[in-house]
């Protein structure tokens, strides 16, 4: 199995100048109902209590705790570094901005994040990359490396547990301004990298239209 322990924000030597997010005009990448909820996971996982409140969505920069019990989880990894939308398999996932697909992956471990897409945008002159992490494994099926992708366009479908990683459905978005090297981040950091992760890794509402 997998074991993630050498993570991107790790080798950041230098400081990374943010992007001014709201210089950019952005398209959904779930649209979601006129009323939501806003989830609260500080307290553990609990299937019941988010399908009860589905459609929802949160969790950046929050401390999970007694989430990340998998073995791919090392160190005490319970900090949120993505904003998860929590909506039935089969829900449409859309390109917030335009960009080109940069990877793509089943990370099929238990508990990870299951079918994965990677894209790349440039505000600015800048380069942001977005995970879009829980998809259906269908949707890997119609994706190429280097397809340039227009805002507001479908990019996939979310998965069902049985293929999102074992998770209730929803998309774990996750933004980086570094770039990835594989189909994959950290979703979770420990305490001692959260100031570090908080610098390379932007909250995803930045980009958000919910």
């Amino acid at each position: 199995m997998q074991q993630k322990v050498l993570f991107p924000h790790q080798r950041l030597l230098t400081n990374i100048e943010p992007i001014e997010f709201t210089a950019f005009n952005y398209e959904p990448v779930i649209k979601m109902p006129d009323s939501w909820n806003e989830m609260d996971l500080s307290g553990g996982y609990d299937p019941e209590k988010i399908r009860a409140m589905m459609p929802a969505a949160g969790g950046y920069n929050e401390k999970r705790n007694n989430m990340y019990i998998s073995p791919i989880y090392k160190n005490g990894r319970n900090i949120h570094m993505g904003f998860d939308i929590w909506m039935p398999a089969g829900t449409p996932v859309f390109s917030f901005f335009d960009g080109r697909v940069l990877s793509f992956a089943d990370n099929d471990n238990p508990r990870d994040y299951g079918p994965t897409l990677v894209t790349e945008h440039i505000l600015g002159g800048r380069p942001l990359y977005a995970l879009f992490g829980h998809l259906s494994r269908e949707s890997l099926e119609h994706l190429r490396v280097d397809q340039q992708v227009d805002k507001g366009q479908k990019l996939a479908d979310l998965g069902d547990e049985h293929e999102n990683g074992g998770w209730v459905p929803h998309l774990h978005l996750q933004l980086s301004y570094i770039k990835p090297e594989t189909p994959d981040l950290p979703g979770v950091v420990s305490e001692q990298d959260r100031q570090i992760a908080l610098e390379c890794y932007p909250d995803p509402k930045n980009v958000l239209k919910l």
